[in-house]
């Protein structure tokens, strides 16, 4: 879209961009760097992810499960790792799910920190299930609507253009409510590691680096959010 390309506000998402860059290349070297350092205990990513489910109290299951369960799969890819919170399922990656690596067990335990979150009703992550439908819509629809209003007659361009803006507001509450989700879910992954003595505290402190460089991806996509926000409202007040 041309005004996101040529407007001279775009200069506002330097800073953002910025760190986007950095982050990718932080969490990358991150995870190259402790992909290649084995663990003392010879566990599995997937071992993990089974032993700190028990401990929390949840049950294994095949498939969807309900509350207090959780599933497990492998999945293709590099960094593919995610918990699908409407199906209770970690997906792992091959890669951390047969990984015996520091940064395999981290990512792992990361995972399992979100099932926890779920089991355990945390705050941010169950507000965040609720408005994700709205936020993706919002998301998906915001730029489509906000460019078109630039070229229509100025007062239905500017009531979609504020349309425009009010569902991409959505979507950055999505980006910022993400924040403590996943810097909790990491907390937890570094204290289970430690409890169960799953990791030693060199190896802790190596998982630490790949959570911390992987946590700065969200706080590099909140700024890019927020700062697109700035300059839709710019843009809208100067036409």
């Amino acid at each position: 879209m041309p005004f996101l390309l040529f407007d001279p506000t775009m200069v506002l998402l330097i800073p953002a961009l910025l760190l986007a860059l950095w982050a990718q290349y932080k969490v990358k070297a991150a995870y190259a760097r402790f992909s290649k350092v084995g663990t003392r205990s010879g566990m599995t990513g997937a071992d993990v992810v089974r032993l700190i489910l028990g401990e929390a109290g949840i049950s294994l299951s095949q498939g969807n499960g309900g509350a207090g369960t959780c599933g497990l799969e492998a999945i293709g890819g590099q960094m593919t790792d995610h918990y699908d919170p409407r199906s209770r399922t970690l997906r792992l990656s091959d890669d951390v799910y047969n990984g015996r690596s520091v940064a395999a067990l981290g990512i792992a335990a990361h995972e399992v920190g979100h099932a926890i979150q779920h089991a355990k009703m945390y705050s941010p992550l169950m507000l965040r299930n609720v408005v994700y439908p709205v936020c993706s819509l919002g998301s998906t629809l915001a730029f489509p609507l906000f460019f078109i209003g630039l070229f229509v007659p100025v007062g239905l361009g500017h009531v979609m253009m504020q349309a425009a803006i009010l569902l991409f507001s959505l979507a950055v509450f999505f980006t910022v409510l993400t924040l403590p989700v996943e810097f909790d879910a990491s907390r937890r992954a570094l204290k289970a590691l430690a409890h169960g003595g799953y990791l030693e505290e060199d190896e802790l402190a190596g998982a630490r680096s790949v959570l911390r460089a992987a946590a700065m991806t969200y706080v590099a996509a909140a700024a890019m959010a927020l700062l697109q926000l700035v300059r839709m409202l710019l843009i809208a007040n100067r036409r």
